[in-house]
């Protein structure tokens, strides 16, 4: 099943069928889901694995059917509804198949290896002449037509980072494995540096100084980072240089930078307002633009959130953001529990998704990424290294050598269990 879940990702993330049209005629992606799904309900041992975060999603849900049920809009916002319940099956599939360390280990892996594809496929397509001129220069884009947009690219290139730190330090691969993701590290800035997206710059470099920090030797690091970064920064052809200065200084760049910049404060109080007229629903998901007649979407999470689903979205989303917080909190309490293992994907895992969920929060400040696959995907990868975390600790109250195998008939572990070793 594994397999299958991997094999996804990548229909999911690189879109072959939206590359080459006769694929996009057979309906590859509808096919392999129908026949996952028909594998799903043979498999054995399928079962939800105790976590709080079922819940939260499944409110969270709820009001967003109730919001697009209660909108005037509700056709426009068909495909989005549709296309993120589509996100919500593949999180169910996930979670009620993958229960033990080595699928974790598997799938995580999996989704780096579709991640890299995806990068070089991007990249190969850049260089033979594929991309979109906008703001003035030419900026990379990824090769699919749904999340191929610069600042939609570049948000799934950061947020793979924190992934690639848990397993760097996991030690997966051993030398080669290391080689590889600093390869994959390498390729993510490049690619980052060439969409020009501002917002995904900077989450680039919050990404990095919050590795920095992490580290024992963080103060060679920061003095690594802080030389090569205006290094990188001048092997860019002027173009991109003027772009991203206009972080700081708006008038060198042409008026629509300064315009676009403007565009994300406009939209999270536009969203504002639509909560103050649609208290309750907002005006419907996917409803931005024929609500405001905008002819862009509004460029914040907040604003969409709160105008797009009103209150019952906000409650219900702070409560996806409170079990994400309770299960990276359980697993770092496990973490800290064996010290001599503190380093394993299970606990990594835990740590990589809290930050992610924090660049995810950071990115909504310049993005509407409120229907992402990441919120999904990765609060499925927390619940799995939740429960693999209770398995260890009860595995070692039985057994103070660590197991290897988990069997997979255990009895489910209470998803708030998480027992300390016996004192000697």
């Amino acid at each position: 099943m594994r397999w299958l879940l991997v094999g996804y990702m990548f229909l999911f993330i690189d879109r072959p069928f939206e590359v080459w049209p006769w694929l996009g005629d057979l309906h590859v992606e509808r096919a392999y889901m129908l026949f996952t799904l028909a594998v799903w309900l043979v498999y054995p041992g399928k079962r939800f694995l105790p976590n709080a975060q079922h819940a939260a999603y499944a409110a969270f849900a709820a009001a967003v059917l109730l919001a697009w049920g209660m909108s005037p809009w509700a056709a426009q916002g068909q495909h989005v509804v549709e296309d993120w319940l589509k996100i919500v099956v593949f999180y169910v599939l996930l979670v009620t198949t993958i229960h033990d360390e080595e699928g974790l280990k598997h799938v995580a892996v999996g989704f780096l290896v579709v991640m890299g594809l995806y990068l070089l496929h991007s990249l190969r397509e850049y260089l033979g002449g594929k991309y979109t001129f906008r703001m003035g220069i030419a900026r990379m884009v990824g090769v699919d037509s749904t999340l191929g947009d610069p600042n939609s690219f570049g948000a799934s290139i950061v947020l793979a980072l924190p992934i690639v730190a848990a397993v760097w330090k996991a030690g997966l691969g051993g030398r080669v494995g290391r080689l590889l993701m600093t390869g994959y590290v390498g390729l993510s800035c490049l690619c980052v540096l060439l969409t020009g997206s501002r917002g995904s710059l900077m989450t680039l470099v919050l990404w990095f100084l919050i590795v920095i920090a992490g580290s024992r030797h963080r103060l060679a690091y920061l003095s690594g980072f802080v030389l090569a970064a205006p290094l990188a920064y001048l092997a860019l052809p002027d173009s991109l240089q003027n772009r991203f200065e206009t972080i700081v200084n708006p008038e060198v760049g042409p008026e629509s930078a300064r315009v676009s910049g403007e565009g994300r404060i406009q939209g999270f109080f536009m969203g504002m307002d639509l909560w103050a007229a649609n208290p309750l629903t907002g005006i419907g998901p996917g409803a931005w633009r024929p609500a405001t007649g905008s002819s862009a979407e509004s460029h914040s999470l907040y604003g969409q959130l709160a105008g797009e689903l009103g209150t019952a979205g906000v409650v219900t989303f702070l409560g996806v953001l409170a079990a994400f917080a309770a299960n990276v909190r359980a697993v770092g309490a496990a973490r800290h529990s064996f010290p001599d293992h503190r380093d394993d994907l299970v606990y990594g895992l835990g740590r990589a998704v809290g930050v992610s969920v924090f660049l995810l929060l950071f990115l909504g400040a310049m993005g509407h990424n409120l229907f992402r696959f990441t919120w999904l995907w990765y609060g499925g990868f927390l619940v799995i290294a939740r429960y693999c975390a209770a398995r260890r600790a009860v595995d070692w109250e039985y057994d103070p050598e660590p197991a290897d195998e988990w069997e997979a008939e255990a009895e489910p572990i209470p998803a708030g269990w998480v027992m300390h070793p016996p004192h000697p």
